[in-house]
């Protein structure tokens, strides 16, 4: 029995000295290419002062907001896919603007534009006008247009409002735009 405890006795011990060069390896594994030991990765570049990362020959220039006329040189008008337009001229970023460009009414026969903002995509997608917000009125669009910040990171659902959303759901003057942040401008 004294010769079984002793082999069970250096068992052990060759069991522990086993786990403990696993460990010691792999600690000296995970850290090998660091050069100030235990996780100091990219400290001095991490830390350097606000000068260096915004004056650093290296760095690249800063995007700036957009503006964007919506619709391109159609402008915002009757019988226009927004829709494929937005497609084709995103994505739009975060603090763009977009603008609407249209004519105001000539006369009494003269069908006129407006801007509203719609609240959900069920909205959009029926030209619901009844908790629409009007962001822009018929005369507003006209000479330099009307603008509208994208300041926000959300879903804007625009459409015409005009003749009770007629000008929405035949007309095709509606858009939605998801702005994307700057970060991700490839």
């Amino acid at each position: 029995m004294g010769h079984y405890s002793s082999t069970n006795s250096l068992a052990m011990k060759a069991l522990a000295i086993m786990l403990f060069a696993s460990v010691l390896a792999g600690s000296c594994l995970a850290n090998r290419d660091r050069r100030f030991g235990f996780n100091y990765t990219d400290w001095r570049l991490k830390h350097r002062g606000w000068w260096y990362r915004h004056h650093h020959p290296n760095k690249t220039q800063e995007v700036l907001p957009s503006k964007i006329l919506v619709g391109g040189s159609e402008n915002w008008r009757f019988n226009f896919s927004y829709t494929d337009w937005a497609f084709k001229h995103g994505p739009f970023y975060l603090n763009d603007t977009l603008v609407f460009k249209y004519d105001p009414p000539a006369d009494s026969n003269s069908h006129p534009h407006n801007v509203y903002l719609l609240p959900d995509l069920k909205s959009y997608v029926n030209c619901n006008l009844s908790n629409a917000k009007q962001i822009a009125n018929e005369t507003q669009g006209s000479g330099e247009g009307f603008e509208f910040v994208l300041d926000k990171w959300q879903p804007y659902y625009f459409a015409c409002g005009a003749s009770n959303g007629f000008h929405c759901s035949v007309g095709r003057m509606k858009f939605y735009v998801m702005p994307m942040l700057r970060a991700w401008r490839t």
